[in-house]
């Protein structure tokens, strides 16, 4: 089978199936596994797959955005140890920013005594930020129903007014070149302000995140660092010489 045969074969089962395992796509093709390995690596390098563990995964819409519900569902265990980590980097007393999100979320529990003041533009946030008690403010603006964050102008000119310790962002793709991108530019545009105000900005992404792109990029890598339950070992070298990344401690 000739080669671009094979990536064609590659890509349609991977529009069926959204996963494909390394061997299924061994036997498919009848090709070896070192060929089809190579085949991915030349695929990804074009954006057209997102290599995993044991096989290839279909690239996300650059549009396309999973609800608050979605995310929340998904890799919930991870999320929780990323939020416990990133939540240990919190000194007393200090002013941190939260974005909306899943993982950030999950942060607030572990903050309880700390004596921290949030701001925050997840409208989910407030009632655990009220059930700890703890001092919050919450920006003005539009209120986007999927994901249940407060963007917008209004909310652009409200972070404005303040100044943070730490930041804690949440993306839904990190690309090795592309930096983080967010599917929504509103989105995108409050999350960069975040960033310039804050003294430490750190994004926090599960594993699936790594080569996912979306439609409106947030920053380089350099920009923030990175708190992840795992890294992509075949490109962990390019990330941390671009970026600092830290790795939750597995209990």
């Amino acid at each position: 089978m000739l080669t671009p045969q094979r990536h064609q074969l590659i890509l349609n089962l991977l529009k069926q199936q959204g996963v494909v395992k390394l061997q299924d796509l061994v036997s498919v093709t009848e090709s070896s596994e070192s060929t089809i390995r190579r085949d991915l690596v030349e695929l990804e390098k074009q954006n057209l797959l997102k290599r995993v563990h044991g096989g290839a995964a279909l690239l996300q819409g650059k549009g396309t955005e999973p609800t608050i519900v979605e995310k929340s569902a998904k890799n919930l265990q991870e999320k929780r140890q990323i939020a416990a980590f990133a939540a240990s980097l919190v000194g007393k007393g200090d002013c941190i920013y939260l974005d909306a999100g899943s993982t950030t979320i999950e942060m607030i529990p572990h903050l309880t005594g700390k004596q921290v003041t949030v701001v925050t533009n997840g409208v989910n946030h407030l009632e655990i930020l009220l059930r700890n008690d703890m001092k919050a403010y919450v920006l003005g603006g539009m209120m986007k129903a999927s994901t249940r964050a407060i963007i917008g102008n209004v909310a652009l000119e409200n972070i404005r007014r303040f100044r943070f310790d730490h930041c804690f962002l949440g993306v839904n793709g990190i690309h090795a070149e592309l930096g983080y991108t967010t599917p929504d530019p509103e989105e995108a545009f409050l999350k960069q302000a975040a960033l310039q105000l804050s003294g430490q900005s750190y994004v926090l992404a599960d594993h699936s995140k790594f080569g996912e792109i979306s439609f409106a990029k947030i920053a380089d890598l350099e920009e923030a660092t990175i708190l992840t339950d795992e890294m992509p070992e075949d490109t962990r070298e390019f990330y941390e010489k671009q970026t600092s990344v830290l790795e939750v401690v597995k209990p």
